[in-house]
């Protein structure tokens, strides 16, 4: 019985044609790898379902690169041993080894990803003095970006090296360096820089994640730094995408360089008849009952005296820019209140002198306006 099994299925293989034969050993071969992936990864979430969230992450993001391991791994003896003719055999080696070279640069890229994530689990963005986790942050993810791009250039480059007719073109355009080489160097201009300034963005960090900055006259905060632009997110809502460059070349108000902390100013112009230690006063007692401010600044000063009114600075201070902005609209709001409360005449007035003898009357213009006549 078995040796009548054994002929029959010989007899089958040998009335396959070699093509049809060859499909069905390589479909077989990703049939399996794909089984055992599904065991192995099955297997692997069990094991860490009740363990850290670093294990379960691990598992999670390395679910497809072990996928393309394990099918590539069980397709190098699929190959071997199907029908295949030499060329066709040399194309699916190449092929694996394709894979292979992906597979690596996929492995460097999610261990780098996932040391990135474990290494900035310490830091909290959302505590109240960020300075250090924005520090880091902003370091960790730039560095992360430019090792990213670098490991997809080396495995691009490593892929196209396995062509000879790419791998000699590149030879010798290395060794030419005459005028292909500086117009390859005028194309990568903008990506090497860049590049450069987003190491040097990382080492200097004028700019980090979450630091409210002043730039182009709109006031934003830093949402996002990439391996090529800057996206900050506009008190508005809007975004404003700036390159990297621009933060190394161009001027910029940074709000939270060193600290969160500000300092508001409020101006406000008073006729001189305004007792200013009444507005310090008050000034004072807003500032001590708003929720707002920090207990570290508050300051009322005479700045200038122009023609008709007296410059007033007020100076309130905020844990960070957000609050200083709303402190300095409390500080005005109620600060006019109890101006027009209890010093009406101090506003801002216009004065006129008549001369002996002089009235004012009034007169009916032609667009219905009243207008006063000197006489």
């Amino acid at each position: 019985m078995e040796q009548r099994l054994e002929n029959t299925i010989e007899l089958v293989i040998r009335w396959l044609p070699d093509w049809l034969l060859s499909m069905m050993t390589l479909i077989a071969a990703v049939l399996i790898g794909w089984l055992i992936h599904r065991l192995v990864f099955r297997l692997l979430t069990r094991i860490v379902a009740n363990r850290d969230l670093f294990w379960r992450s691990l598992v999670s993001r390395t679910e497809r690169p072990l996928r393309l391991a394990i099918v590539t791994w069980v397709m190098a003896p699929a190959v071997s041993i199907a029908p295949l003719s030499d060329s066709e055999t040399g194309i699916l080696r190449h092929v694996l080894l394709l894979c292979f070279i992906v597979l690596v640069g996929w492995m460097a890229r999610t261990t780098l990803h996932i040391w990135t994530t474990v290494y900035l689990r310490r830091f909290k963005l959302d505590a109240e003095d960020n300075l250090l986790a924005r520090k880091h942050v902003t370091q960790s993810r730039i560095m992360e970006r430019v090792a990213a791009t670098l490991i997809i250039a080396f495995t691009l480059s490593a892929a196209l090296m396995t062509f000879p007719a790419v791998r000699q073109y590149g030879v010798s355009l290395m060794a030419s360096a005459g005028v292909a080489g500086i117009v390859l160097g005028l194309a990568l201009q903008p990506v090497l820089k860049n590049l450069f300034a987003g190491i040097q963005l990382a080492i200097t960090q004028p700019i980090r994640i979450d630091d409210a900055l002043l730039v182009e006259g709109e006031w934003g905060k830093v949402e996002e730094i990439t391996s090529t632009y800057v996206v900050v997110k506009l008190w508005d809502w809007r975004r404003l995408i700036l390159p990297l460059g621009y933060f190394i070349e161009k001027p910029f108000q940074n709000w939270t360089r060193e600290g969160a902390s500000l300092i508001g100013t409020v101006m406000i112009y008073l006729d001189y008849t305004v007792p200013v230690a009444d507005v310090r006063r008050k000034v004072e007692e807003i500032a001590a009952a708003s929720a707002l401010w920090d207990r570290q600044v508050v300051n009322v000063a005479v700045t200038d005296f122009r023609e008709a009114v007296m410059e007033v600075r007020i100076l309130v201070s905020a844990s960070d820019a957000g609050k200083a902005f709303d402190l300095r609209c409390e500080v005005r709001e109620k600060l006019i209140a109890f101006i027009q409360q209890d010093y009406p005449a101090s506003l801002p007035k216009v004065r006129a002198e008549l001369a002996e003898g002089q009235e004012l009357r009034t007169q009916p213009a032609s667009d219905g306006a009243t207008r006063v006549m000197q006489s």
